[in-house]
């Protein structure tokens, strides 16, 4: 299940990572060569990289790629590491519930206004629609890794992270 949404996931950005580089390449070609600077460029490639960090994020909680500070972890005896898996787990799912429902929230009230991007005209909510989206990429990683640490926790293998 989870190989397919890796690669879901790796196609999300790097097509959003093209799409942005292309905008922001052509808006400088326009701006030096033609003197025409294109307006909406910041309003699409601001709002990619939302959606491209959040993507990125999950991309990294599968990987062990975030910051993380693992003294105390590593010198604790097993009992305290499944507290420790457990007490982290519940944050990062608390936070990126919190992130999801708040995100779902704002578009749904952009929607309810119809609010419209100020460049394209575009509806707000598609954008902020990164908000709940990346969420729960997040959360779905953050409950995986949690699981596979508490099983290699449990089974005695030495290392938790890959």
């Amino acid at each position: 299940m989870t190989k397919w949404l890796d690669h879901i996931e790796e196609v999300i950005v790097a097509v959003v990572l093209a799409v942005m580089s292309i905008i922001a390449f052509t808006n400088v070609l326009t701006r030096n060569f033609l003197d025409l600077s294109l307006a909406f460029t910041e309003e699409v490639t601001v709002n990619l990289f939302v959606f491209l960090t959040f993507v990125g994020a999950s991309i990294g909680v599968r990987k062990h790629a975030h910051l993380g500070f693992s003294l105390l972890f590593d010198i604790s005896p097993k009992s305290i590491k499944k507290s420790i898996i457990v007490f982290l787990a519940v944050i990062a799912i608390v936070f990126f519930v919190t992130v999801g429902y708040y995100g779902y929230d704002t578009a749904l009230y952009q929607m309810d206004i119809n609010n419209k991007t100020p460049a394209l005209g575009w509806p707000q909510w598609i954008y902020t629609m990164a908000l709940p989206i990346g969420a729960g990429l997040c959360l779905l990683r953050t409950i995986q890794v949690s699981i596979k640490q508490w099983k290699e926790l449990v089974n005695g293998e030495q290392e938790v992270d890959e």
